[in-house]
């Protein structure tokens, strides 16, 4: 796996230790270890505020995570490419909808280490559900999901369960949000549910 501020030597041990400084000063525990298991879908959430990406790089610089992201291509031309993979950065086509989970899926088959992270709520605002895009990714890829957690309200952040995607979605699902039920976002009221409000009542 190519370098990145997560493995560069010299350089990503001095923002461990500034990261480690900054959680302990700004009062917030980590608790859990970091994924044991060579590739794998790090959910990310409750995803509300900007500052869930500054704590979220504390939290992975910390505990030695080699975080990757995906982001849409036209970020990696010209000289910002170099900085936007330094920085964990995959590329890929956001306009061919349908081969997103395809694109990512091959980046697992690609690499013998992976760890990538996703926000499945993806908006900062209260939205309908999730959008299942990482358990697809997680299924065709054959990997495991890994769930992370910020929560404001007790100011622990850390790594739940595993959830290895089988053959009944809705029920993984179900496990997922009875997960992150009692945990809180900076923003609660924009913590957006894994189901729709519709499907969360029938469940």
């Amino acid at each position: 796996m190519r370098l990145t501020v997560f493995n560069t030597p010299v350089i990503s041990q001095l923002l461990a230790l500034l990261a480690k400084l900054a959680l302990l000063i700004s009062g917030w525990t980590v608790e859990g270890s970091k994924p044991r298991v060579p590739r794998y879908i790090l959910v990310a959430a409750p995803h509300t505020s900007n500052w869930d990406f500054f704590l979220g790089l504390a939290v992975g610089l910390s505990k030695g995570i080699r975080c990757h992201w995906l982001g849409k291509n036209s970020l990696f031309w010209g000289p910002l490419g170099p900085i936007m993979r330094w920085l964990g950065g995959i590329p890929v086509d956001r306009t061919k909808r349908n081969s997103l989970v395809d694109q990512t899926v091959c980046c697992f088959k690609g690499n013998r280490e992976l760890g990538l992270v996703i926000c499945p709520e993806g908006t900062r605002s209260c939205g309908d559900r999730w959008r299942t895009g990482f358990y697809h990714i997680a299924k065709g890829a054959d990997i495991p999901i890994v769930l992370a957690y910020m929560d404001f309200g007790k100011k622990k952040a850390g790594f739940g369960p595993i959830i290895k995607p089988g053959n009944n979605m809705e029920k993984d699902l179900a496990e997922i949000q009875a997960f992150y039920e009692n945990i809180q976002g900076k923003v609660p009221h924009c913590f957006s549910p894994v189901f729709s409000r519709k499907k969360t009542s029938s469940v």
